[in-house]
């Protein structure tokens, strides 16, 4: 099977890793990839939503499978593109369409596709600018913390969690009059605050059934004890202690199921990852978000604890069989904990040369913003690399990984010392 990969993060990284396992595999490629795809394949000078181009390359290169990282190709349209072109519909793509990529494009419309299937969630309404007064109002109608989000894509910034009402208004405003996050934020969602604890659970589905794969918990904030400013996520744990069966099994009935059972029956194509943002309030799991790809830094833990064939499964998904393959995990827990440049979600330097990396050998380094300069890897993001390890506990894992970490440096490197902390002592 010859695949094009598309990205350039931690996530490709993992998922390029866990592709070139696979024994069905003839080449990969990935579009644009970094200084750690070109281990596990040919990076190709292409970014991902340059679909024009895209096409030229899968045509040329008798490419059977596109599989999609980010999320921006396919809210773009990438599904669409392929599957509208007679010269490439025969080509698999591994995504969802570009009206089912609304779930993770559109809080509105995820809101009301969750309403119309019954599926737990935050009590919310959405707003404009026309109705910026009764928007007010709604806030004053309901209690501290405040939750509004950017109706659109706004790069991982779009949600805002406010204590005070009049901060809440001053912040609606200058989210739909103002347009603080652009386009995104031309409809806002108020949303009820739910108090708990949060995991991320994925599966993969044809359209028709879908495997569950390993849960994960991923934390935001740049500070140690989910202190600071939001990141796009400073490390990932799986499994989750309290995902237990009966935990699990709630997460399946009440919102797996009715997700992919309410996309069939509104005729919304759907083939690839489902990504459930959920919280667990009171041993009640309800949906924050949803969105259509793997998140990241959670794909460095779940493909590493994924046994099974990843080329089997995306087979599986292209020809509508996935309930005929078998998904296995490996049973040991998997952690990661990401280096980022110094100043870090907000400025930072870029071209920093990373030292020790040809010395690991306990853990697994993908790479999150790199770029190679001959042999040498120089950081090109703020979040660098994504260090995981293998253990049989969460606790043995993550001492693998701050073990490698303190064998990898490069100028002002940053790492949260604390992942994983709020699993040890939590109670339902």
């Amino acid at each position: 099977m010859r695949v094009l990969l598309l990205g350039s993060g931690g996530r490709e990284h993992a998922i390029a890793w866990k592709i070139a396992q696979s024994s069905m595999l003839e080449q990969l490629f990935i579009a644009p990839g970094n200084a750690g795809t070109r281990n596990h394949g040919t990076n190709v000078a292409i970014q991902p939503t340059d679909f024009d181009t895209i096409k030229n390359f899968v045509l040329e290169n008798d490419i059977h499978v596109v599989v999609v990282g980010p999320e921006d190709p396919l809210v773009k349209g990438i599904y669409d593109f392929f599957k509208n072109d007679a010269q490439i519909s025969h080509i698999a793509v591994i995504g969802p369409s570009k009206y089912a990529a609304q779930l993770e494009g559109s809080k509105d419309f995820a809101k009301k596709f969750m309403q119309r299937h019954n599926i737990p969630t935050a009590k919310y309404a959405t707003f404009t600018k026309d109705t910026l007064e009764e928007g007010y109002a709604f806030l004053a109608s309901m209690k501290a913390p405040y939750v509004l989000k950017a109706d659109g894509l706004a790069a991982g910034k779009g949600v805002l969690i406010l204590d005070s009402l009049q901060e809440a208004k001053t912040e609606l405003k200058a989210m739909l009059a103002d347009a603080k996050f652009g386009d995104a934020s031309s409809s806002v969602v108020i949303e009820q605050f739910l108090k708990g604890i949060e995991l991320s659970v994925f599966v993969i589905t044809d359209g028709d059934s879908y495997k569950i794969l390993p849960e994960a918990k991923d934390y935001k904030r740049i500070g140690e004890g989910d202190t600071g400013l939001n990141t796009g996520g400073m490390g990932a744990v799986s499994p989750v202690t309290f995902a237990d069966k009966t935990f699990m099994d709630k997460i399946e009935n009440q919102i797996i199921i009715p997700t992919v059972k309410g996309l069939k029956a509104e005729n919304i194509e759907y083939k690839g990852f489902i990504f459930f943002g959920l919280i667990a309030v009171k041993g009640e799991p309800y949906v924050i978000e949803y969105n259509c790809r793997m998140g990241d830094p959670e794909t460095e833990v779940v493909m590493p604890r994924i046994k099974s064939d990843i080329l089997d499964l995306f087979e599986g998904v292209a020809t509508n069989t996935l309930s005929e393959r078998d998904i296995q995990f490996d049973q040991r827990a998997a952690t990661t904990v990401m280096m980022v440049s110094g100043g870090y979600p907000e400025d930072y330097e870029k071209g920093k040369p990373i030292y020790g990396l040809n010395a690991v050998n306990d853990s697994i380094v993908f790479h999150a913003g790199t770029t190679s300069d001959g042999p040498a890897v120089l950081s090109a993001g703020g979040r660098v690399l994504a260090v995981t390890s293998y253990g049989k506990t969460i606790d043995l894992a993550l001492s693998k990984s701050y073990n490698t970490i303190s064998n990898i440096d490069f100028e002002d490197a940053y790492y949260r010392k604390d992942i994983g902390f709020d699993l040890m002592n939590y109670s339902k």
